[in-house]
């Protein structure tokens, strides 16, 4: 492990600060694959594509039971030619999507973790130590960067605090 002998909040700054800025994500090639098998496996006629029918069972198969409404407003959603079927494309495209936003998720949980680590509440609530994340970019990440003067243009509403709305700014 990486990290092992780091403090709480060392650790959750570390995870936010390293985490990586959010762009397109980069489908691998065995991920392609996997995707692949899964969208034949339900292309029960060989078509190409998946129509509604096929989908409504892909759907069943990982334990979703899908109203005709949930059914039609999820292909609408995939389906961006209109077609009425899903091709390969559009599959993979909802699998890449479906893969960005747990990363946002996952991104926010660090994100909390650290404001917590900091001083703040679990509930968004509450302010930072400016103090400690003083003390962390200098002492323990050994930066050399003006973390003062950063503080000061990050603490927006000018009250010698950060809030969560304004640490989170930080990340984005």
């Amino acid at each position: 492990e990486l990290f092992v002998g780091l403090d709480s909040v060392t650790y959750a700054t570390v995870a936010v600060l390293s985490s990586r800025p959010r762009r397109a994500m980069v489908l691998e090639e065995q991920f392609i694959q996997k995707c692949r098998e899964a969208f034949n496996t339900f292309d029960q006629d060989g078509s190409g594509t998946i129509d509604t029918q096929e989908m409504k069972l892909l759907l069943e198969a990982i334990g979703e039971a899908p109203s005709e409404e949930e059914l039609f407003r999820f292909m609408a959603d995939v389906d961006e030619d209109g077609t009425g079927e899903i091709e390969f494309a559009e599959f993979l495209r909802a699998f890449e999507k479906q893969r960005g936003g747990a990363q946002e998720l996952e991104d926010e949980l660090d994100t909390i973790d650290a404001f917590v680590a900091l001083g703040g509440e679990p509930d968004k609530t509450g302010y930072i130590d400016t103090q400690r994340l003083i003390q962390v970019v200098k002492d323990e990440f050994g930066m050399t960067i003006k973390i003062e003067k950063l503080i000061e243009e990050w603490d927006k509403d000018k009250d010698g605090r950060l809030d969560y709305r304004e640490f989170a700014a930080i990340f984005q």
